[in-house]
Parts: structure tokens; C-alpha cells; sequence
């Protein structure tokens, strides 16, 4: 696999995101996810990229008994999942956090280390100064924000300088391209996209409306609720079609695209099942069939919003 700089270290230009191993979109158990890793490091993945509110530790959990360290770790915290939903970034509750993914991932020392949501009573400086803390101390080789806008980057990256930022990007959410992931360029940051496969509309098969309600959010998520999700799934078929007459596979051609918008960027599709790693195979594009894609799927093209507005509430909004 081609590699990518994250932070002082190259990773494989595609990661992994471990929110499905707490179990968020379908049934899992801790043998199929251990598997599932053991695939991903076969494949050439070098980042794993999980938080301390997937599955409520779980997916920590399990990565800790994984045991692995050949690769580079990264995990959030920040968010309160209530009810209500709540974010908290002062010191006290973020060194608390830490301690605790740290015991549940089995390490005295984790490579990248995220908020995962801002608190926007506290300024970012005094936020980006305790990170610089926890970096200096050796708790944390890096820190990262995510969900965060173009000019709360800059800021934080002068207190102190940042690894990476990681925002929603893909086929279908292009917001980050009006400003954010230039700016991370310009920087020096990654820009980890995280979801690059739209939630498995960009899987290998097309989805089926038959989301766990009350358990996968997708079942509420307005681009997969009707008439938005058949919406969705009528766009995208021509896409589909294009990777079948190419010899494409769909997750490979929507994670090509997404490599291609920057050499920064570095996407963190997710999965449960070890079957699922040999679609994310990216094919090697031409400019002319990157552009092609675009064509097909113009930005803008979703139908319905990213979020419900309850998870919004936290989004730093810039344009």
C-alpha cells in the first residue's frame, strides 16, 4: 500500500475506523472484530482509528485485547452521549478520558489522541495548550481535532502544532473542499476523512433499508431515511455502473477519489467483517476518470443532510 505522512510517522494512505466493532451498524462480536483486524494489517492498514464513546469503550476494548503494536493508534474523546448530548474539553475531564482509553487499549502511550467535538466555551488556544501538555509529557504523540472549521485549525496549530484534523469527506459530503482541507495542506496537517464510503452507500453492494432502529443511526440519518435514501441510491447507480463496466470495485473507485483530492488526506473507511477489506483495493485512476466521477456525482449531489440536527449541534458550520 502507498504510504502517507501522519504526523512524523508514514502510515498506509488508508486507514481504518473502528466505530463498527461497537457494534453501531449491525451485530459484531469480539472473534469476527479481531479478525477483522488481523485482515486490515495483511492488507498494508497501519492506522487504527477508534474513540472512547464507540460502543461506550467496547471498540477500545477490543482493540486493547487485539494487542498489536506494530501500528499507529489513534482515539478521541470529548463527546457526552447522554441524554442530553454534551461535549466537555477542560483539562480535568480530558486527562480522565485519557486515562481510561489508555487502560482499555492496554498502553501507556497513544500516537494520536482527538477531540472529538469542540467545546465552544473554551477558547481553542487554551484547549490546543493542553494537548501540548499532554504531547510533552509523552501521554500522546500528537493531537487532533475533528469536526472543526478552517479558522479554529489555524488558531489551534499556532498554539500548538496540530497532527491531524478529521472531518466527514467523501463522494457525497464535500463540505471540507470549501477551505478546510487546504488549509490543512497548507499546514502540514493530515486530513484523516473519516466515513469516505457514505455510511455503506458506497459499499460493495447496494444498501437495503433495513437498519436497526433505536441501535445503527442510519435509521434516522436524514440521507437514509424516504424518499432521501431511494434518492440516494438512484444517483448513485450510474456511479455503480461505471465501476462495473471499468472493473472496478464500488469501495475502491469512491476511496481512489477520495485519495485523490489531496496528498494530505488520508481516508478511515470501517467494518466488521475481515470479508469486506479486499473491496477497498483503490484501482489506479486517471485524472480524466477522477473527473468523470465528478461528473457523475457532483458535489451536492446527496439528497438530505449528513446529520439530524441533534448530532449538529456540536459541528463547527463555516460557510
Amino acid at each position: 500500500m502507498e504510504q502517507r505522512w501522519l504526523g512524523n510517522r508514514k502510515v498506509g494512505a488508508i486507514g481504518f475506523g473502528a466505530m463498527s466493532f461497537g457494534g453501531m451498524f449491525g451485530p459484531t462480536d469480539e472473534a469476527t472484530s479481531l479478525r477483522c483486524l488481523d485482515a486490515a494489517v495483511d492488507t498494508g492498514i497501519s492506522h487504527i482509528d477508534t474513540a472512547n464513546i464507540y460502543g461506550m469503550g467496547l471498540s477500545e476494548e477490543i482493540i486493547g485485547k487485539w494487542g498489536c503494536r506494530d501500528v499507529h493508534l489513534g482515539t478521541k474523546c470529548g463527546i457526552i452521549n447522554g441524554p442530553p448530548r454534551a461535549v466537555r474539553n477542560d483539562e480535568a475531564y480530558i486527562r480522565e478520558c485519557l486515562e481510561e482509553s489508555l487502560r482499555r487499549l492496554r498502553r501507556e502511550h497513544v500516537d494520536l489522541y482527538y477531540i472529538h467535538r469542540r467545546q465552544p466555551e473554551i477558547p481553542i488556544e487554551d484547549l490546543a495548550g493542553t494537548m501540548g501538555r499532554l504531547v510533552q509529557e509523552g501521554k500522546i504523540g500528537g493531537y487532533g481535532l475533528s469536526e472543526v472549521a478552517p479558522s479554529t485549525v489555524r488558531r489551534a496549530h499556532a498554539e500548538h502544532p496540530l497532527t491531524a484534523v478529521q472531518n466527514e469527506f467523501s463522494l457525497w459530503t464535500r463540505l471540507p473542499q470549501l477551505g478546510l482541507i487546504q488549509t490543512c495542506r497548507d499546514l502540514g496537517v493530515a486530513f484523516v476523512a473519516f466515513s469516505p464510503l457514505g455510511r455503506g452507500m458506497f459499499g460493495r453492494d447496494p444498501l437495503k433499508r433495513d437498519f436497526r432502529a433505536g441501535i445503527d443511526f442510519r435509521d434516522t440519518n436524514p440521507r437514509f431515511v424516504e424518499p432521501n435514501f431511494s434518492a440516494n441510491l438512484a444517483a448513485i447507480a450510474p456511479f455503480r455502473a461505471l465501476c462495473a463496466e471499468r472493473g472496478w470495485t464500488v469501495p475502491g473507485a469512491a476511496l481512489r477519489w477520495v485519495l485523490g483530492q489531496g496528498e494530505h488526506i488520508i481516508p478511515i473507511p470501517g467494518t466488521r467483517l475481515a470479508a469486506h477489506l479486499g473491496d477497498w483495493n483503490p484501482p489506479a485512476l486517471k485524472a480524466s476518470d477522477l473527473e468523470e466521477i465528478g461528473d457523475i456525482l457532483p458535489a451536492g449531489f446527496a439528497h438530505g443532510d449528513r446529520y439530524g440536527d441533534h448530532q449538529m449541534a456540536f459541528v463547527e458550520r463555516y460557510c
